[in-house]
């Protein structure tokens, strides 16, 4: 089977790559208006470097990385071959507020499509990615899974959540690198070296993570559970509470997604 990928920056790039740790026998094909990053990518990950044209005559899947703004454009150009195939390949969005619907328009051609939105953690294996595949054939479902399976979580939604659900894990990504930064930034002025304090800062919010997942907990019982009366964790988190720390969290996931929503539009 052969597995294409259009697009190789860094999210397609990180997919890419994870990809390449589950597909077996499998051919990887990269392609992306970059020669050089294609390049780098293939000697890295044991691809070969193809163009965007050799990719939808021979794939089996079709990965578009590309931008919402170009994604009309490139299926423009490739919907002779996509057409001219007897056997269809399936299709992978992750183009931000494109729907399958639009999508299906802009390119003409039958074919089954699977919308995904990822998040860069999958290049070290811990990525979310959310995806709706409505009418795909079981059987390219589970290759589909299988594909990415080495890029962390995978979770099916309604395409009408898609939208939202990124807003969250697709951009969440920078607002907790942001959080990582600002705690370690805390410390430096508090006394502790750079290195030492983005290493804390990064281990506390991994170790957190991992405590609401692996214990069930509601988030707010372990803050509880760390706040004692009169103590230094809640007099932190009166000060983040006082500068609307929660409410600026929400309105930046709620942000993102208006502007995903736009972004279909344009």
């Amino acid at each position: 089977m052969k597995y294409g990928f259009i697009g190789c920056g860094n999210m397609g790039g990180a997919l890419a790559e994870a990809a390449s740790r589950s597909i077996g026998e499998g051919e990887l094909l990269l392609a992306d208006q970059d020669l050089e990053k294609a390049r780098t990518l293939a000697a890295r990950i044991g691809g070969k470097v193809a163009s965007n044209e050799e990719l939808a005559a021979e794939c089996d899947f079709l990965i578009l990385g590309v931008k919402p703004q170009m994604m009309g454009s490139l299926l423009k150009a490739l919907s002779g071959h996509l057409e001219a195939r007897r056997e269809k390949p399936v299709l992978v969005s992750m183009a931000a507020g494109l729907s399958l619907d639009n999508l299906r328009g802009m390119l003409g051609v039958e074919c089954p499509w699977i919308r995904i939105m990822p998040n860069t953690p999958a290049l070290v294996g811990e990525g979310r990615i959310l995806y709706a595949a409505p009418g795909v054939a079981p059987a390219a479902k589970a290759a589909f899974l299988k594909l990415f399976e080495g890029a962390g979580e995978l979770l099916e939604l309604e395409e009408r959540l898609i939208d939202a659900g990124s807003a969250l894990s697709g951009c969440g990504p920078a607002f907790v690198y942001l959080f990582i930064e600002a705690l370690a930034d805390g410390a430096v002025a508090c006394g502790l070296a750079r290195k030492d304090a983005l290493a804390l800062a990064a281990g506390t919010v991994y170790g957190s993570a991992k405590m609401v997942l692996e214990t069930g907990a509601h988030p707010g019982a372990l803050k509880d559970a760390v706040c004692s009366p009169a103590g230094s964790t809640i007099a932190g988190v009166a000060a983040l509470e006082q500068a609307s720390f929660r409410g600026a969290a929400m309105e930046a996931v709620i942000k993102a997604y208006e502007k995903t929503r736009q972004l279909g539009k344009e």
